[in-house]
């Protein structure tokens, strides 16, 4: 049975810090903000009439404990009835909670689903859950298991990448976002939130930043040296031999930003779509979530992209617009050099290294994204990757519905 999808919304994302535009909103809110949202845009009734639920995020302690798909629901006013599911799948968590409502809609569990993902990184630190192997070396160590910034220095020292390279992208991905809204390409999927006295917080992503000719920078230094020399690199070396050391070339710019964020999608069958009067922007055509290598822990998205489009029966060069989560640099460098895709549609509107990177709430973002890319590109075909620690990665093909 077809899945489609019939709207998409997302949060502009904030600085996921304590002076961040989003840090005084819960992220519980950020998502009852969205499915107000899509009340106003579809009618009450068919966002109402959902089935399920399915929510990506990470770090699920404190003010994201609890449930937090399931808070959601109930501080948004949703039926009883709608059975709810947070998930963690790292960083493609909000992809994975996309393909579970999919899965759902296709098998017949569910006429209509909805499914999105949340972070709020300035309320919930990175690593917040505090799992035994971040801390315990010897546990690490038996695991191959370093902080994800140091196996992206791994990945870039096996591929021979180099500094210029990185710096590229980083200088590519502002410009893009920045160019994009200034003429207001997002205005139509983002959705300007509100703090409690009802004054807007934020209206736009505020990670975004100008680099200019470039020059500030190249002066920065690596960012992951330290960790690496704590025992980081040891652990990664001793589980990859054939490498005589790690090269630090990841800085602080080559990471996307810590953020706070939120996006939701509805999905549902056609017949769905008939009886609530929806009209489908997009048929999800093929789905993918795949697991690779947990030491070099940032290749499993191009697995996962390869299996997407097999299943579509598409080749790259036949796509018309790709959203390629810039996970770290070296992930999009090795991305263009070694697929070689058309870079005019890879991203047109910026990217992670750009606005930021709410995990939870990062794959379903990047699928709205791709929606507005569709549209602006006038592509009958689309595709979305996203690539998390430890090896996970999961990717999509949507076409153009109608």
């Amino acid at each position: 049975m077809s899945v489609y999808i019939y709207d998409a919304v997302r949060t502009p994302r904030g600085k996921g810090r304590r002076d961040g535009s989003l840090a005084g909103v819960p992220p519980a809110q950020l998502v009852v903000r969205l499915i107000r949202a899509l009340e106003a845009r579809l009618g009450v009734t068919p966002v109402q009439a959902a089935e399920h639920f399915t929510l990506g995020c990470v770090t699920q302690v404190g003010v994201q404990g609890g449930h937090i798909a399931l808070s959601a629901r109930i501080q948004a006013g949703l039926p009883d009835a709608m059975a709810c599911l947070t998930l963690n799948n790292f960083c493609v968590s909000g992809l994975s909670a996309l393909a579970d409502a999919a899965r759902r809609v296709s098998s017949g569990q569910a006429e209509l689903a909805l499914a999105g993902g949340v972070e709020s990184m300035s309320q919930v630190a990175f690593l917040a859950d505090t799992a035994d192997y971040y801390s315990d070396m010897a546990l690490a160590t038996a695991m191959g298991w370093a902080p994800v910034g140091v196996a992206a220095d791994l990945l870039a020292t096996r591929e021979g990448l180099e500094r210029p390279a990185l710096d590229a992208a980083v200088l590519r991905s502002h410009a893009r976002a920045a160019e994009a809204w200034r003429e207001g390409r997002y205005a139509d999927r983002v959705i300007p939130i509100t703090g409690a006295d009802g004054v807007v917080a934020l209206a736009q992503d505020e990670n975004i930043r100008d680099f200019g000719d470039g020059a500030s920078l190249a002066r920065l230094g690596p960012v992951f040296a330290a960790a690496g020399e704590q025992g980081f690199d040891a652990i990664l070396l001793a589980a990859k031999p054939e490498l005589s050391a790690v090269r630090h070339l990841h800085t602080v710019a080559h990471c996307p930003p810590i953020a706070d964020g939120a996006a939701l999608l509805l999905v549902g069958t056609a017949e769905a779509g008939r009886k609530y009067g929806l009209t489908p922007l997009a048929r999800i055509r093929a789905v993918a979530e795949t697991a690779d290598d947990h030491v070099m822990q940032l290749t499993a998205g191009y697995t996962a992209m390869e299996r997407a489009l097999q299943r579509a029966g598409l080749a790259l060069d036949q796509l018309g617009a790709i959203e390629f989560m810039e996970a770290f640099a070296a992930v999009p460098v090795l991305f263009e050099r070694d697929y070689g895709p058309d870079m005019a549609i890879v991203n047109p509107n910026g990217g992670h290294l750009a606005m930021g990177h709410p995990m939870g709430a990062t794959g379903a973002i990047l699928a709205a994204s791709l929606l507005t890319d569709m549209a602006q590109l006038d592509a009958e075909t689309g595709l979305v990757v996203a690539t998390g620690g430890v090896g996970v990665g999961a990717a999509m093909v949507f076409e153009r519905a109608g």
